[in-house]
């Protein structure tokens, strides 16, 4: 039984993924590209479903997010993702976009539906074709009713995850139950503006593609954007929202009363998968959240966010639970933010560290163990107006040397 929690009208389910919506299926198998585990993932709608995506800010893009993102601006409409991981397909020139065409066409084969009805996506070792005698051969078995099942398409995405991500929710709109579930993979090579991540929603929502796209985009930059592991941007990352209407509300726009709610639940769902990304970053031991308050502008408040948990001296400063408050100070100031120096307010959890541009006298044993924690708060408080945003991401440890130094071994 999946574990549920309740937040306002939204019920919240830890253990539910991609397929508590109606109409998704999801399934894996190991196709060979990687040593064991499994490595070939999908997810199918009953009927084909109104599509949001967005991606990645690296001019590098991987030849399947250019396929994917062809495909779905043919009619704002896709039924399947095809996934592998071990392999990016990313700077593998005109052979690595024909490789991505031949997927989505095998597997749109498969499904028998049109070729831009699938969406192909890819992570893994960026410049090495795909063996693709290997991938075809498992997309002819990978719908076989032995595969189907949810948790191998949680572990066919994965690279140097530890975990698998999850969540789902549900809401009551014109009478009827409407869930939407997602899943995510990201552990490396994760910051702000898209990362190695790839997440998957999918809902029975019934939705208007404009107001979906906005909303995803809006969402996205409250959540997936406002992560970082590394500091470095991949070349495939990819969010995708499916909405395929079976759970039979009216449709949802920006004018629908309920409109609001459903944006809560995605940003839920959403906001979750981040969390969740962030908190399983390379050799990571905790999960850092830094909350600004009191700036000018939202985007103020982001870019202060975003340089704090991006700094590596204030990473590794939280893994060796040492409070030296001087590194926050410092990568706040450096954020391109105009900011009052003697108007900032600093605090670790509970702990006050820095007011008004002095240090505050602070127990060292007692900020210790608060860092010694798994998940570590840094509080920031800028004076200059009401806007504020969240940011998130990890400690930075001996093993993330360690896992990067030997990633294509």
């Amino acid at each position: 039984m999946a574990q549920a929690t309740t937040s306002k009208e939204i019920v919240i389910l830890e253990e539910e993924s991609v397929t508590l919506p109606q109409g998704f299926t999801a399934g894996g198998l190991h196709c060979g590209l990687k040593r064991k585990r499994l490595d070939l993932g999908y997810i199918v709608s009953e009927v084909p479903a109104t599509a949001a995506g967005v991606y990645t800010t690296n001019l590098f893009q991987a030849a399947p997010l250019l396929v994917t993102q062809e495909s779905m601006a043919k009619e704002n409409k896709i039924q399947a993702v095809i996934v592998n991981s071990a392999n990016a397909n990313a700077c593998t020139g005109e052979q690595g976009m024909k490789d991505a065409y031949e997927i989505q066409h095998n597997f749109a084969g498969e499904l028998g539906v049109q070729d831009h009805l699938v969406a192909v996506t890819s992570t893994g070792v960026i410049g090495e074709l795909l063996p693709m005698e290997k991938v075809n051969n498992g997309i002819k078995q990978i719908l076989n009713k032995e595969n189907e099942d949810v948790n191998n398409f949680l572990q066919a995405i994965l690279t140097t995850d530890l975990a698998v991500k999850q969540i789902g929710v549900q809401m009551n709109i014109d009478g009827k139950t409407v869930s939407i579930g997602g899943a995510a993979k990201g552990s490396g090579m994760i910051h702000p503006n898209m990362a190695t991540m790839l997440g998957f929603v999918t809902t029975d929502a019934n939705i208007a593609h404009e107001d979906l796209s906005a909303a995803l985009k809006e969402i996205t930059n409250e959540t997936f954007n406002m992560i970082t592991v590394d500091g470095d941007t991949s070349t495939n990352d990819m969010v995708v929202v499916m909405a395929n209407g079976l759970a039979g509300n009216n449709q949802l726009t920006k004018d629908h009363p309920d409109w609001e709610l459903f944006k809560s639940g995605l940003k839920i769902v959403s906001e979750a998968l981040a969390k969740k990304i962030a908190r399983d970053g390379e050799g990571a031991t905790k999960l850092i959240e830094v909350k600004v308050d009191g700036a000018f502008s939202k985007d103020a408040a982001r870019a202060v966010g975003k340089s704090i948990i991006s700094s590596n001296l204030v990473k590794t400063a939280i893994y060796g639970t040492d409070a030296n408050w001087g590194r926050i100070i410092t990568a706040i100031g450096y954020s391109g933010v105009p900011i009052e120096p003697y108007a900032i307010k600093v605090s670790l959890g509970p702990i006050p560290v820095f007011e008004n541009g002095l240090p505050t006298p602070f127990n060292e044993e007692e900020a210790k163990q608060y860092l010694e924690q798994e998940n570590v708060q840094i509080l920031v408080e800028l004076n200059q107006g009401d806007d504020c945003a969240t940011a998130w991401g990890c400690d930075l440890t001996y093993d993330y040397v360690k896992i990067n130094a030997s990633y294509r071994t």
